[in-house]
């Protein structure tokens, strides 16, 4: 029986989120505008999912800075490196949906002990304070952050907020392709969109 993302059939849901996990990309974004961004939403904790957390264009982007500075504006500051991008993909990947390489690699990343558990590590941080995971990539779409909500959201039944540059935030909609496994797990295998 296949079923679609929406149905969320055997997600373990965290049952103490009472908020909803949020998703920013820096993008070009300085120091200011990320901080009235994340303080106009409401983001009291950012865990830092870039896997080499550094700017080439903004010094004060780089992991030891944002350690600094964010909390000096009141935001917690975290970096998660078991929840960073660029994961090579498996010859034999069941995440058809995907044709990108890096989206393919993730997809099948999701399904390691390490990635479960520190996603449930950031579910428990994230269940008593808005927190929001932040990589590089300003649109969520193209971005592991997707991957990332989608398993919140699928495998946890934990809603998913996008903090765009223009102050909205909006709801996340899962991928079309994802589908939740019996072991509660997710596979890209639907059809491509």
């Amino acid at each position: 029986m296949t079923r679609t993302p929406r149905s969320r059939p055997r997600s373990r849901r965290c049952a103490a989120m009472n908020e909803p996990l949020y998703t920013f990309g820096h993008g070009t974004a300085g120091r200011e505008e990320i901080t009235g961004l994340l303080h106009g939403a409401g983001v009291a904790a950012i865990v830092d999912v870039r896997t080499a957390p550094g700017s080439r264009r903004d010094p004060d982007l780089l992991r030891d800075r944002l350690a600094r500075w964010l909390p000096k504006d009141g935001i917690d500051y975290r970096w998660e490196p078991d929840l960073g991008g660029f994961r090579e993909p498996a010859p034999d990947s069941p995440d058809t949906f995907w044709r990108n390489d890096s989206f393919r690699g993730y997809a099948g990343y999701t399904r390691t002990p390490e990635f479960v558990a520190a996603m449930d590590r950031l579910l428990g941080e994230a269940a008593g304070r808005r927190t929001a995971v932040m990589c590089g990539e300003a649109v969520w779409w193209r971005c592991h952050r997707r991957l990332i909500a989608d398993f919140a959201e699928l495998a946890r039944g934990v809603p998913v907020r996008h903090l765009m540059h223009d102050g909205r935030t909006v709801p996340h909609v899962p991928t079309a392709g994802a589908r939740l496994r019996e072991d509660g797990l997710l596979v890209y295998d639907g059809p491509p969109g």
